[in-house]
């Protein structure tokens, strides 16, 4: 562009050149969030109100009148002598009037106002009077458009070289008072060791919030005070208050002695002689801005040319104009065959009118849409793709273009698929698993209970299978569980399921049944069937199994009570000499006795001392080191001996008590880790499980923070493991957990991934770091091609979201082989060690 071309310069186009938005208006700025309170709220209430928002000022609000205003600087008036203080309404503490800026004042006319009126807030109204929100002098400052200004100027064109610290032994009322009487808003406490704190306005709203005494400053302020040399521009000054979330920095003379305190208030001090400078360098900096935009538009024009994502622009009217190589690659069109056609061309035919229209209608109200559709290439073949469209507006919001970019996500969509095929059905026998069980026998309970029929559910469990496992292996174990399968299905009808529960227990499912004689004669059959030889590897095997059956409605109305009572008559059968079967009787409750005295003796646990820690090492597969320890909980009882944790734990969930028991996990995992750290061990990180009932406790991330803190433990070297069923309890709520603790520092691992819901649509959501493989796919990953084609989907679908995958339950040289082809980043299991207690773990 020629320079005749450029308007004419003049105090507008230098403050378009520079930044400095003179003209922006209040309602561009200011934010709606409004904090209010009625006037008989304690002065306590008002302050956490205004901590938990981050916010220096509420409003006293009663039936919609504004009666006036609290703010940090208000707070500095409370006695903290007095613990009544904290309670007093804050009707007779407030600031009234409430001064009010209409929201069109420009950013410039709001400089003014708060230099002339020596205020800190306004309540900004729109032209009907309604509150728009309140407005300060950080948000002047944080919306100045003047780093050039900032940058030539340096802190010493700041210093008031009034600086008189408080020590360390001062009163709390004391360091208010001194703020009051000075008109500072933060003061600086100085300590014995000659290190430096700063009690700010907030911190002190802060300090009313919880009620504190009058304490000394020094066991209050927030150190070490964050200091700058003198000769630090203004630009750096604000971009470290910006970063830090902070309102004061302290100077440093060239000697490093403490020479002043300055804050977004003194920054906004002189900021109207910005206009002198601009306008000086505006001709210098007009040329400046014209070879830069060109450079950008250049610069813009080969990224373009070059992603990987297709573009595409149309017109307002929503014709095509551009499009870039991306786009040919993906769709097979060239930009002859479509500029000027509308994007439909695209179109699969997959997607209803409904969709289209709520899409435009998001468009049209938001500016933009993201969305999964399917389109059709050039060449018929349909394909699904990830679609982002903007609405783009002129200077005057008029619209002029969209702009859509899109992937393909056809891999993506076939590992998901895989996933979901593998994840409802046993890898090895091809049964229904678990999961798939659950969705039918909801459906046949919900069929049976309208038409008034009955459902058998039947639990088969394999008698000393274990035997075969341990004297012949698991591959000829494997091998026999198929064969059961496959004699399980013959003996039933098309419409009954037989699924895989794990291990060698089976359960089946028969529905539109009369009475139990059906599901009687299908045991009978059963049991036969298994009694026959099976010959596997040239060795004849003769196995029977014993079965427990329960009948809806009878013996339970949902399927979780159906399933444990057939497993309840099952194990009766196994009580009276195995091959055999039994129905369902109140009775057999034998193991709902010795799960309460568990329960009774878990009580005592924690307290008697009998819980302990051992720790399984985390390898790493590029180099093979050990780079975490996974802790694990076991119990040994006085006369149990050691119990299995699967079957305390649970108890402990359902009981209440894995809340103190995990509370007590994490605080001595934590501690051993500084045990280690303290010995001159280098430092890995410590892995430690989560439960549902745990994550879902109300105090659970303060816990997490209360234990971090006592036991000095770098948040970076934790992992918290949850599993999936937890985050899907309530999504938001788990989103919203899982980002405080990752603002903590934490790590966070989605454990016994592909055993739940693998959803990729919630997996992406979570603030996660790192996808465990359940063992139940490792187990068989280096003989059955399901299992690896599952292990290899879900290190692909961790890797292509950012994630590190471990493999769990590693036994074999062969397992972690097949694992490493597959690029898994970590392993852990028995063929590295077995979980040791903690002095042996360093050996």
């Amino acid at each position: 562009m020629p320079d005749s071309a450029l308007p004419p310069l003049s105090l507008d186009n230098a403050t378009a050149l520079f930044g400095r938005p003179a003209e922006l208006k209040l309602s561009e700025i200011v934010r709606p969030d409004i904090v209010e309170c009625p006037p008989e709220l304690s002065l306590r209430d008002a302050a956490a109100r205004m901590s938990e928002a981050r916010v220096s000022s509420i409003l006293v609000v009663n039936g919609g009148e504004v009666l006036g205003i609290w703010t940090e600087r208000d707070a500095l008036r409370v006695d903290f002598a007095d613990p009544a203080s904290f309670d007093r309404p804050i009707r007779e503490a407030m600031s009234a009037p409430v001064r009010t800026v209409p929201s069109s004042l420009t950013l410039h006319e709001l400089t003014v106002r708060f230099r002339e009126e020596h205020l800190r807030h306004y309540l900004v109204v729109d032209e009907q009077g309604r509150r728009c929100g309140v407005v300060s002098q950080t948000d002047v400052v944080m919306n100045q458009g003047v780093e050039h200004y900032l940058k030539l100027r340096k802190l010493t064109s700041l210093l008031k070289g009034r600086l008189t610290p408080l020590s360390q032994e001062a009163a709390l009322s004391e360091a208010t008072r001194h703020m009051r009487e000075g008109g500072a808003d933060a003061v600086v406490v100085a300590y014995a060791d000659g290190g430096y704190g700063i009690l700010t306005e907030r911190d002190v709203t802060r300090l009313v919030a919880a009620g504190t005494a009058d304490l000394a400053v020094g066991e209050l302020a927030s150190r070490p005070l964050i200091t700058v040399q003198a000769d630090t521009s203004l630009y750096r000054v604000r971009a470290q208050l910006t970063e830090r979330r902070m309102r004061h920095i302290g100077v440093l003379d060239e000697k490093g002695g403490l020479i002043d305190l300055i804050s977004f208030s003194d920054i906004l001090t002189g900021m109207e002689l910005v206009y002198v400078h601009e306008l000086q360098h505006a001709l210098s900096e007009r040329d400046r801005a014209l070879n830069a935009s060109q450079r950008n538009l250049y610069l813009a024009e080969k990224v373009i040319e070059s992603s990987l994502e297709g573009i595409l622009v149309t017109d307002a009217d929503a014709r095509i104009i551009s499009v870039n190589p991306a786009f040919t690659r993906l769709t097979g069109y060239s930009a002859e065959e479509v500029i000027g056609r509308n994007p439909r061309v695209l179109g699969s035919g997959r997607q209803s009118r409904a969709f289209y229209t709520r899409m435009w209608e998001s468009i049209n109200a938001d500016g933009h849409w993201q969305g999964e559709v399917w389109n059709r290439r050039k060449n018929g073949e349909i394909f699904p793709e990830l679609l982002t469209i903007n609405a783009i507006r002129d200077h005057q919001g008029r619209l002029t273009n969209y702009a859509a970019l899109f992937s393909d996500i056809s891999e993506v969509k076939e590992n998901q698929q895989r996933i979901r095929d593998l994840a409802y059905y046993d890898p090895l026998t091809g049964l229904p698993n678990r999961r798939l069980l659950d969705d039918r026998l909801q459906v046949e309970l919900a069929h049976a209970s309208r038409h008034q029929r009955k459902v058998a559910v039947i639990f088969v469990d394999l008698d000393r299978f274990k035997r075969i496992n341990d004297s012949l292996g698991h591959e000829v174990g494997d091998q026999l569980l198929v064969e059961v399968a496959s004699r399980l299905r013959h003996c039933l009808r098309d419409d009954d399921t037989v699924a895989r529960m794990g291990g060698d227990e089976f359960v089946v499912v028969m529905s539109d049944l009369d009475g139990p004689d059906g599901a009687l004669h299908a045991a009978s059959r059963m049991t036969a069937a298994l009694r026959s030889p099976i010959t596997v590897d040239g060795r004849e095997l003769v196995v029977t199994c014993s079965i427990g059956i329960s009948l809806y409605p009878d013996d339970g109305k949902d399927s979780s009570t159906l399933i444990k009572n057939a497993d309840v008559a099952m194990y009766r059968a196994k009580a009276e000499g195995r091959n055999a079967f039994q129905l369902y009787q109140p009775a057999m409750n034998a193991r709902s006795l010795e799960h309460l005295a568990l329960e009774a003796a878990l009580h005592h646990a924690l307290p008697a001392g009998e819980l302990f820690l051992h720790y399984q090492p985390v390898i790493s597969v590029d180099d093979r080191r050990i780079v975490a320890a996974e802790a694990l909980l076991r119990w040994r009882h006085p006369n149990l001996g050691v119990v299995s944790p699967a079957d305390f734990i649970p108890i402990a969930e359902e009981t209440g008590l894995i809340v103190p028991i995990g509370e007590w996990v994490l605080r001595t995992a934590c501690t051993q880790h500084r045990i280690w750290r303290e010995s001159g061990r280098v430092p890995i990180r410590m892995m430690v499980n989560i439960s549902a009932r745990q994550f879902r406790d109300e105090g659970f991330v303060d816990m997490v923070r209360c234990v971090l803190h006592e036991t000095a433990m770098a948040p970076h070297l934790l992992t918290l493991e949850l599993t999936e069923s937890i985050l899907m309890d309530d999504t938001q709520q788990a989103i919203s957990l899982l980002e405080e603790l990752r603002m903590l520092g934490l790590r966070v691992a989605l454990d016994d991934f592909g055993t739940g819901y693998s959803s990729l649509g919630y997996l992406k959501r979570f603030p996660i770091d790192e996808l465990k493989i359940d063992r139940l796919f490792v187990r068989d990953i280096d003989r059955n091609p399901r299992d690896a084609a599952l292990a290899a989907a879900i290190i692909s679908i961790g890797h292509s979201l950012g994630l590190r995958v471990v493999g769990e339950g590693v036994e074999t040289a062969s397992q972690f082989d097949m694992l490493t082809t597959h690029g898994c980043d970590l392993v852990q299991g028995y063929h590295f060690s077995l979980p040791v207690a903690a002095e042996a773990f360093p050996e």
